[in-house]
């Protein structure tokens, strides 16, 4: 059995599977544990491990369970093509070589969008980040980003940022962002916002970032009166916006969510390639870290079905999204199939509503009602209860969800 990715989703599959199955994951950086690797605060574990730690002392631990439970991680190790149905290519540091497996297991994660595909116009200076390669930085090189931080975004891994830069010794000077209200959550955001002293400007974009060499400043632009004024400061992180490391998807063929960019799963993980697993980030971008886990230990009851001869059912009905709502996780049941993770659908919305009503629909006629005691907000996963869909109708086609 093969796992790529040795995240908290990868390493948690791997910990549930490797008691009885030989189980091989795959990790193309030199230490397996994912983002919360270098991630160095806390709140981490609470979800699957019941307990809260930082993210180092987190990746620490299921690395530790995942070898423990008999599982063989190779670290510098990349899966780089599809050989046939069951085998794979790896490139290593000892060379090209294949492995053949029943079962993969596809954990491959998300990544935040760096400045090119962001289309940012201006110079090209050093001092431009994303969290990861900033955390990178400040808690794997013990460097120093710079002195002066503009932070894009607005995001819980927005907040993420700011506290790596005051370990780093640098100040955050503003936090933007385009919409009409931070992404985090409020409770959240108000108390970051007075412990970090760090001012937050909405409804606010970069035009421009300034610099030859390094940063020198961001020009930044309200979008309600149009006014521009420059931020003087030596570094920029970019956070958020997310995509998946979808580049194995697509070199196998398989069904995307042209929503959030990742595989089409069924409440079990299936993608659309027999055999083919898919979870956490790759998936629903982006979690935290322990749902992601815990999407490791609902993979594994379903690898073990499948290498018991319990495929599932064939027949499947399409789960579709309405705007403003951009995807939903799963998109696809199968009936018979058990309930997915955590027995919740996860959506992702690109507008603010303080009251969160969706609807379900087949062939035009509205099946299912519920109001969520949560507002739907942009920048965060919008977690539903997957009895939401229990009216469905196995035979009445394809379902849509609508937020109303």
């Amino acid at each position: 059995m093969l796992i790529v990715g040795g995240g908290p989703a990868g390493l948690t599959a791997a910990a549930n599977l490797a008691t009885q199955n030989r189980v091989i994951v795959l990790e193309r950086e030199k230490n397996a544990g994912g983002i919360p690797r270098h991630s160095d605060h806390t709140g981490y574990g609470v979800r699957d491990l019941h307990r809260v730690m930082s993210g180092p002392e987190y990746a620490r631990v299921l690395v530790e369970k995942a070898e423990a439970a008999g599982a063989e991680i190779r670290t510098e190790s990349m899966m780089t093509s599809w050989e046939d149905d069951h085998t794979v290519a790896v490139t290593s540091p000892s060379g090209r070589y294949e492995i053949s497996a029943a079962a993969i297991v596809l954990a491959t994660g998300a990544r935040e969008r760096p400045r090119s595909a962001r289309l940012v116009a201006g110079d090209r200076p050093a001092g431009v980040f994303t969290t990861g390669a900033l955390q990178n930085l400040v808690h794997l090189h013990h460097r120093s980003p710079g002195t002066r931080a503009v932070v894009v975004g607005s995001e819980l891994v927005s907040w993420s940022a700011v506290l790596t830069m005051r370990e780093a010794g640098c100040e955050t000077i503003a936090m933007i962002t385009e919409r009409d209200r931070p992404e985090s959550y409020a409770a959240f955001h108000h108390g970051a916002k007075v412990a970090l002293s760090t001012p937050v400007s909405t409804h606010t974009r970069v035009r421009r970032i300034l610099g030859r060499e390094r940063v020198e400043g961001v020009e930044v632009e309200n979008m309600i009166t149009g006014s521009v004024k420059t931020l003087s400061c030596d570094t920029i992180v970019l956070t958020g916006d997310w995509i998946p490391d979808n580049e194995l998807v697509r070199l196998g063929g398989m069904d995307f969510n042209h929503g959030s960019l990742g595989p089409q799963v069924d409440t079990t993980l299936r993608t659309s390639r027999r055999g083919v697993f898919a979870i956490g980030n790759l998936v629903h971008p982006v979690e935290t870290a322990d749902v992601c886990a815990l999407d490791g230990r609902h993979v594994a009851t379903s690898v073990r079905d499948l290498l018991n001869g319990r495929a599932g059912s064939s027949d499947a009905l399409q789960i579709t999204v309405e705007p403003p709502l951009r995807w939903i996780s799963p998109s696809v049941v199968r009936q018979g199939d058990r309930a997915p993770s955590r027995r919740r659908l996860l959506l992702w919305t690109d507008e603010y509503r303080p009251i969160a009503r969706l609807t379900s629909s087949q062939g035009g006629t509205v099946v299912s009602r519920i109001t969520l005691p949560w507002p739907a907000a942009p920048g965060r996963v919008l977690r539903v209860p997957w009895s939401f869909l229990s009216p469905i109708d196995p035979n009445a086609g394809p379902v849509t969800v609508a937020l109303t």
